[in-house]
């Protein structure tokens, strides 16, 4: 019997310290494994300028930067997990995508920046000068789109029906076109392409950016950055089960520190608004 009791210890002690020993490897993998951020554009290279910060490293945080070219592709891999983290969308794009997403669902980590997008021409100087009939580019994707309507409103030019969607909105809920405006859809990766053959096109300021125009003195009109526009911050966002990863979080954290904000905002100009609020500034 005693020899029985002792082997039976025995083998329970062998398993709980498998186990520990297992735990203690998960832990460190935890620790060190890499998160792999998507982003493109401007802010593509403002996460690899973050991968290889000093702050990354105090933080502990192993990043590896991918370059994808298309949002919704960019959020479906990071709902499907070949992408962790992902790092362009502006809080309307990333509702859009979950209200027309079935399966694969998308989570908020925290906000990032708010940029203001700009109405842009080459024949006119002012919004009063665009002329009866005017051709206008507005993208072709609903988030794009209805925040582009948003600010044509803002600007007096149209009028947009009481339940407009600022996430799925589109130009068949202008309920006023007093002007009788023609409105071309467009790829908004190509607005400052276009910008030669309309009257005038909404462009984003990343877009922008890349067409080396600066929405604070070449847009004829732009958004001004407040509670109005609050829908319009851009956020950090993983896959839904993925929500409450803390090391994921941290990365929020990261974007916020105070060295890596100044090389935003050298880098930019300014265009490029840090926004350090809790998600539910947002949501309200």
């Amino acid at each position: 019997m005693k020899k029985s009791y002792l082997w039976l210890l025995g083998i329970v002690l062998v398993i709980v310290l498998g186990a520990l020993g297992l735990h203690q490897v998960n832990s460190q993998q935890t620790k060190s494994a890499t998160i792999t951020v998507g982003s493109m554009g401007s802010d593509y290279a403002i996460w690899q300028h973050i991968a290889k910060s000093a702050e990354a490293k105090k933080l502990g945080l192993k990043i590896k930067v991918k370059q994808v070219t298309d949002g919704v592709q960019l959020n479906k891999a990071t709902a499907e997990g070949s992408i962790d983290v992902n790092a362009f969308q502006s809080w309307t794009y990333y509702v859009a995508f979950n209200k027309q997403s079935k399966s694969s669902k998308l989570a908020a980590l925290g906000t990032t920046y708010m940029e203001p997008m700009g109405i842009y021409s080459k024949k006119y100087q002012k919004v009063k000068d665009i002329p009866d009939g005017a051709t206008i580019a507005v993208a072709d994707n609903p988030s794009q789109q209805a925040r582009g309507l948003v600010l044509l409103q803002k600007a007096g030019l149209i009028k947009l029906k009481k339940n407009f969607d600022v996430a799925l909105g589109s130009i068949n809920d202008i309920a006023s076109n007093p002007k009788k405006l023609k409105f071309k859809q467009i790829d908004d990766t190509t607005g400052p392409r276009v910008l030669h053959t309309v009257d005038a096109v909404l462009i984003s300021n990343t877009v922008a950016l890349e067409g080396h125009l600066h929405v604070l003195s070449d847009s004829i009109y732009h958004e001004a950055v407040d509670q109005s526009t609050k829908a319009n911050i851009n956020i950090l966002a993983t896959a839904k089960k993925n929500k409450n990863n803390e090391n994921y979080k941290k990365l929020v954290t990261l974007y916020h520190e105070k060295s890596i904000q100044k090389y935003i905002k050298d880098k930019y100009y300014g265009t490029k608004v840090n926004v350090a609020k809790p998600l539910s500034y947002i949501e309200k």
